[in-house]
């Protein structure tokens, strides 16, 4: 098979923004530049863009158009879910719940809340990272103000029981946060179904701009600013609306949720072939995360005896992109703190390769990564002294 040059398969990370949604947004740099909070018609004109932009993304979760806060992006959004509802919620109590596994702007959130005087919950979750609801059930205490659950989890892809969380976040009168940041345009989200408070989204996850998310909010959720200033998205963060970010954003939001279904299919379909062929064909491997409650795009293993950085460098000089974990923790040489929370030993952690994948990717890529990756982990393996080792106890 002739190499290719270019296998993009870390989605995760971020993706192309379509052609289409750089299209929105031309005008908005350029003849429609006006600051919407200015009285004249040629800025309230902008204004009118930004109520149209919040409708169509509050039809994509069942929310009302007045519960979608314009944020940067999935980072901010989780620090305001966070910092806003402890100190909006302090008097009720200063207790909070999240998991071991969680994203670091959730988590190092939840740190900086703790040196303030309130007290985190992390919860365990099983082996593949699906969130124990008999423990989240144990943690609630009187003093419990927010539940904070990732939709789906940004390394490991597996989706967590949202419902039930959301459930029993109700029926104890406790705020309940979703990071839905890799969730969102993935698979299909009702925050009235799900009984979700506040859910945060990024653009640029769902070929979107970089820069640009949103924050739902619900109705009668009281929660204060988190940047102050002027009495932009309704006195709640104040700054000059991005409006070209936010066209961008509408319009991939618009279009990943028309075209969810059909791409989901697409992308189940090449997961799982990739899946099915590593599994076989590479001895000593794991697959992170569940089988089937995984986002539809998400590839994530373990090679025993292998460097997980090695195989990345050798996959990158073939064409192929792929990560190790999380892109807001490359470079660091500590193994991931979602594999450590399933229960994994470091050295099998280090060893880890996320594939992520797209609509554009197609199942002759699948095949072409295979058969690298199995090359490559052989070839690693020859090279370590625990691999011989570990060759010569088993022969024995």
């Amino acid at each position: 098979m002739q190499d290719r040059q270019f296998i993009y398969l870390d989605h995760a990370a971020t993706t192309a923004t379509r052609p289409e949604v750089v299209d929105a947004m031309l005008p908005y740099f350029t003849e429609n530049f006006g600051n919407p909070s200015s009285v004249y018609t040629f800025s309230q004109k902008n204004k009118a863009v930004i109520t149209r932009c919040r409708e169509t993304i509050a039809d994509t979760l069942s929310a009302k158009s007045n519960e979608i806060y314009f944020t940067a992006g999935g980072s901010e959004s989780d620090n305001w879910a966070l910092k806003a509802a402890a100190e909006s919620y302090a008097s009720k109590g200063k207790h909070i719940i999240t998991t071991k596994i969680e994203h670091h702007a959730i988590l190092h959130t939840a740190q900086y809340l703790e040196k303030q005087g309130y007290e985190v919950t992390y919860l365990d979750v099983d082996e593949n990272g699906i969130v124990k609801i008999d423990e989240l059930k144990k943690a609630i205490r009187p003093d419990t103000i927010l539940i904070s659950v990732m939709f789906a989890n940004n390394e490991i892809g597996s989706i967590e029981p949202i419902r039930e969380i959301g459930r029993i976040a109700k029926e104890h009168e406790i705020l309940f946060h979703t990071d839905a940041v890799q969730a969102y345009g993935q698979i299909p989200i009702d925050v009235n179904e799900y009984q979700i408070d506040m859910l945060s989204a990024s653009g640029h996850k769902i070929n979107g701009p970089k820069g640009i998310g949103f924050m739902y909010i619900r109705t009668g959720i009281q929660i204060g600013s988190f940047i102050h200033g002027g009495g932009q998205e309704r006195s709640r963060r104040a700054g000059t609306e991005n409006v070209p970010g936010i066209v961008g954003l509408a319009k991939a939001c618009e279009i990943a949720n028309q075209t969810m279904e059909e791409r989901a299919k697409k992308e189940i379909a090449m997961r799982d072939h990739l899946i099915d062929r590593i599994l076989q064909e590479v001895p000593y491997v794991r697959l992170n995360g569940h089988r089937t409650k995984r986002l539809p795009n998400n590839v994530n293993f373990c090679f025993q005896f292998v460097q997980g950085e090695s195989l990345l460098i050798m996959l990158d000089m073939v064409g192929i992109c792929a990560s190790s974990g999380s892109a807001c923790t490359s470079g660091s040489i500590d193994p991931s703190h979602v594999l450590l929370a399933i229960g994994l030993p470091s050295e099998v952690a280090h060893g880890s390769l996320r594939l992520t994948l797209g609509e554009e990717n197609t199942m002759e890529e699948m095949d072409y990564v295979a058969d690298h990756i199995k090359e490559m982990v052989e070839k690693l393996r020859t090279m370590s002294p625990l691999y011989e080792d570990f060759v010569k106890t088993h022969e024995e």
